[in-house]
């Protein structure tokens, strides 16, 4: 049974590495699709270290010296991205910046096992300390032992933030990248997905961590209960992921091929108008359904010209029309008075963070520095 077991995860490990090349390179939604395809990869890494150990890849004295020292599994960093994922998915112009890297700190818990081997081989090669493996063994053992309680929180918090954005995204009818009910369909099975997971790691894990049931647990049931799991995950997600990337493509083509020439002029006359005449920007909560009753187009007409012809998104075009104002306004004696985030409050933006990313994304320059340039030219 530990065969056919194995031969499971193998193959997961091989679907999931060949599915996040395809992902990563693939053209259509790139950037949700190199974090998915990031997210499968490390995944398959981790199967793949259990497969290695099943059948003695790290055998050998210096495999195994490098399989101690080189993390191969990551569980920390799996919350974050799939929490991203949906957030790019749903967010086109959405970038993990300096601001979310932050979120990828507590990666710390996966690599105190082999910082704790570097430590151990620098202290023999120092001659620091003896060369006594076995109390930092155990410690190792002891340690990955509990380290799975803050690893299964985290992606449950993370699982909790991404089903709790995609509701009020929803909600909100804020699907300004053009993506109809079939994202929200499938995001909601993503997460899901990932939840079913979490439920059958937290059966495993409640009586693992009880010291008494650790060994019988690894010796009744090894870990297949969690990698069989992970590598059915692995194949479903590959594949769905996949399929949606490539329906997308479908849909783009199909929508470029039926765009009206004299259709999309129009559309993007009255959107001109409406940002600069009427200055709608301003509005903070300005929506795409707003912006259809401005323009008296329906809102998937405007969808389509500014992700086909504009090549933007809905947040994109707007926040463009924003940060043109806050460079025209940064510089005036009238605004001397007030502070960055005032300026751009008055300029359309409600929040602060979404401003700091878009105006440097736009721009190349952090709101501060282009002001201080503003002055040191004045």
């Amino acid at each position: 049974m530990s065969t056919f077991f194995n031969t499971i995860i193998l193959l997961g490990i091989i679907q999931g590495l060949v599915v996040s090349s395809l992902l990563f390179f693939s053209v259509q939604n790139k950037y949700p699709n190199r974090i998915l395809a990031v997210l499968i990869w490390l995944i398959s890494l981790a199967s793949f270290n259990l497969y290695g150990n099943y059948i003695n890849w790290f055998g050998s004295p210096v495999v195994r010296f490098i399989a101690e020292i080189v993390p191969l599994v990551l569980p920390m960093v799996f919350g974050p991205l799939i929490y991203f994922y949906v957030l790019s998915y749903l967010e086109p112009g959405f970038r993990i910046g300096k601001q979310q890297r932050r979120h990828f700190y507590p990666v710390l818990i996966d690599l105190v096992p082999s910082l704790t081997v570097i430590s151990f081989i620098a202290g023999i090669l120092t001659k620091l300390i003896k060369n006594k493996p076995g109390p930092w063994g155990v410690f190792i053992d002891n340690y990955n032992v509990y380290a799975d309680i803050p690893r299964w929180l985290s992606i449950t918090v993370y699982l909790w933030l991404a089903a709790k954005y995609l509701s009020a995204h929803r909600e909100k009818k804020e699907a300004d990248s053009g993506k109809g009910l079939n994202s929200y369909k499938w995001l909601n099975q993503f997460i899901k997905a990932f939840m079913v997971f979490q439920a059958i790691w937290l059966l495993y894990l409640v009586p693992y961590v009880i010291p008494k049931y650790t060994d019988w647990m690894l010796n009744t049931f090894d870990w297949y209960p969690i990698y069989i799991p992970m590598a059915i995950l692995i194949y479903w997600m590959g594949i769905k992921g996949y399929i949606v990337s490539q329906q997308q493509i479908t849909a783009d083509k199909k929508t470029n091929g039926t765009m009206d020439p004299v259709l999309t002029q129009q559309v993007t006359e009255a959107l001109k108008k409406a940002m600069e005449d009427d200055k709608i920007f301003l509005n903070p909560t300005l929506s795409l359904a707003n912006v259809s009753a401005a323009t008296g187009f329906p809102q998937k007409t405007i969808s389509a010209v500014l992700n086909q012809h504009l090549q933007k998104s809905f947040n994109e075009y707007v926040n463009g029309f924003r940060i043109k104002a806050f460079t025209e306004k940064i510089g005036l004696p009238e605004t001397s008075h007030l502070t960055i985030a005032g300026i751009a409050f008055e300029c359309g933006f409600n929040s602060q963070a979404t401003f700091q990313r878009s105006f440097k994304d736009a721009t190349g320059k952090s709101p501060s520095e282009f002001r201080k340039t503003v002055f040191e030219t004045a």
